[in-house]
């Protein structure tokens, strides 16, 4: 954007922005919304829904707000009887071929074309009859459905797909009237190389797609007395939970969303830093050996699984250099069905574990091979943190009154090396306090590896480790991790440890947190806000080393021998496999 100043009159209000900024944002600068549909700043800057279109003083017709630059001088009406009546006019055009089952739709009341047909009035029927194409909904997916039928053809889905995570296994297919989202040759997306990541769900403005809701599920075994259920909350889901609810983004809810859990009736109530902290003992050691053996380098994280489905697909080559170890999730659901059930006595078949969790990738995740203890399935269910929202708005439990509380034993100690996991670059932050100090054997004078903080997409650092000098990268969205990849595959890069995310800003910003409109996205940097809160954790905390937890000690002395070990091998790592690129 130019350094150079515009001047112009909005609704008659003297505005003065850069040189390239778009009528949208000059308007916003000054306090006035200009409703959108298709737009979302970066990505999908079409000007294809025309809601946004405002009258400019000497163009002969109505222009897309979103895309138009301002220039010097300009006149620009923003509600004026002929835009509202434009604006009127596409709505009902709209309705005319979308499926109006409001009051059973997940989003309703968080709808961005519900809200603005009750903004506009929009009740004339004139345009409903008349034929419809009819689409059968698309569950193919572990993780989700599409309802072509709810679909306003706006393309963020596409853009996001495609832009922020170099998928592209969907986009516009047939033309006119019969144009609607797909994949290549209309073939379900279960059967393409979708990695599940959810990105394409959060930036739906309707509800054209949205998570496989398995709540039910969660509610029946909740119901049933033969039945140890027990719940683990992500690093994430407590710094955005509460946008559910009304919130302020980037709250920190933790006590509030322990409260509800519990009320929920739920047999205990944890916390999945503690299996991030077991992840870091694990990832760490792995790394130090990967260095002083020779092992594969770089070594790449295997946290987040829609990266890890990603490598399959598109980088099955990279598949030796990810860590061996699971995710945080599944690392607590095997320590659930091992160590605690013998301590607490039950019988591994009889617990439920549950995940709450920021990602419909999860979904993906419980399922896959080698994620299991012994003949049990590490984790029984992962629920969004929509999922879990929506149940605690179902058990008619009023969140934001509710008491701080506190985790359960034994899993509610965690290190502030836990809490950042949920944001990009804290998992090679949470490492590097580990390894550092494992391969020096000196404390660190600072804990804090600010060069890998950020939202920035790709993040670099190189780091003086005693004799060693360790060259790390951070990359989050799968464009990002695309363009490190081959950079090191070209052999322009030479990194010894990179993390690899697959939403952008990670966990903070994934497909299963709750859905903001894109008044908000296009002008909060929700990744910035929800990770700031991880990080004050962070410093609040009073141990913030992994290896330096009374709990890890304690269950590496007592059950697992040390990182590394036959028993933690047998836990607590998995493999991989190549998959179909298409």
């Amino acid at each position: 954007m130019s350094d150079n100043t515009v001047n112009l009159k909005i609704n008659n209000i003297e505005v003065a922005v850069p040189e390239g900024t778009t009528i949208l944002e000059a308007a916003r600068s000054v306090g006035i919304e200009i409703p959108t549909l298709c737009y979302l700043k970066e990505i999908n800057e079409i000007g294809a829904c025309r809601i946004c279109v405002v009258e400019v003083k000497g163009q002969r017709s109505l222009v897309a707000s979103c895309v138009f630059p301002v220039a010097e001088g300009m006149e620009v009406r923003t509600a004026s009887p002929l835009v509202l009546k434009s604006r009127r006019l596409t709505l009902e055009l709209i309705l005319s071929t979308h499926k109006r089952t409001c009051l059973s739709c997940v989003r309703s009341g968080n709808c961005e074309l519900q809200r603005l047909c009750k903004e506009f009035h929009v009740e004339d029927e004139e345009f409903y009859d008349g034929f419809n194409n009819e689409y059968e909904v698309d569950d193919s997916a572990v993780h989700m459905k599409r309802d072509n039928n709810k679909c306003i053809l706006c393309r963020r889905c596409v853009a996001a797909c495609g832009k922020w995570q170099s998928v592209s296994v969907i986009g516009t297919n047939d033309r006119g009237f019969d144009t609607h989202i797909g994949c290549a040759f209309d073939e379900d997306l279960g059967e393409v190389a979708c990695v599940s990541c959810g990105q394409c769900i959060v930036v739906c403005p309707t509800g054209a797609i949205y998570e496989k809701d398995q709540t039910n599920e969660v509610w029946d075994a909740l119901a049933d007395p033969n039945k140890h259920v027990i719940v683990q909350t992500s690093p994430s889901t407590r710094v955005t939970l509460g946008e559910c609810f009304d919130m302020p983004v980037g709250t920190n809810v933790e006590g509030k969303m322990v409260a509800a859990l519990r009320r929920l009736g739920f047999d205990g109530v944890y916390d999945t830093d503690f299996a991030a902290d077991l992840t870091i003992m694990e990832e760490a050691h792995e790394f130090v050996e990967r260095v002083s053996s020779g092992g594969t380098l770089p070594m790449i994280t295997s946290c987040s699984p829609g990266w890890v489905k990603f490598c399959e697909h598109q980088f099955p080559e990279f598949i030796p250099n990810l860590s061996t170890c699971k995710s945080p999730q599944q690392m607590f659901g095997a320590i659930a069905k091992s160590w605690y059930a013998e301590k607490k006595g039950i019988d591994p078949k009889d617990i439920f574990v549950v995940g709450a969790m920021p990602c419909t990738a999860k979904k993906f995740e419980v399922g896959r091979d080698a994620e299991e203890t012994w003949t049990q399935v590490d984790v029984d269910i992962a629920l969004t943190t929509r999922e879990i929202g929506r149940m605690i708005q179902r058990a008619g439990i009023l969140f934001t009154e509710l008491p701080d509380e506190e985790f359960d034993n034994p899993f509610e100690e965690a290190t502030g090396a836990a809490v950042i996991f949920g944001a990009t670059g804290g998992v090679m932050e949470a490492a590097l306090r580990t390894a550092a100090e494992e391969i020096t054997g000196q404390e660190l004078p600072s804990v804090d590896f600010e060069e890998v903080r950020g939202t920035q997409g790709i993040k670099e650092a190189t780091y003086k480790v005693g004799d060693l000098t360790v060259n790390v990268c951070v990359a989050s969205g799968l464009s990002n991790a695309r363009r490190v990849l081959e950079s090191v595959k070209r052999g322009e890069k030479d990194y010894h440890f990179i993390e690899i995310m697959g939403c952008p800003g990670g966990c903070i910003n994934g497909g299963g947190q709750p859905v903001q409109p894109a008044a908000v996205r296009n002008f909060v940097d929700l990744k910035k806000v929800r990770a700031a809160s991880l990080y004050e954790a962070d410093r609040n905390l009073p141990i913030r080393k992994s290896h330096e937890s009374p709990l890890m000690k304690m269950l590496y002395k007592d059950y697992l021998g040390k990182p590394g070990s036959p028993r933690a091998h047998e836990l607590l790592h998995t493999h991989y496999k190549k998959r179909g690129r298409h």
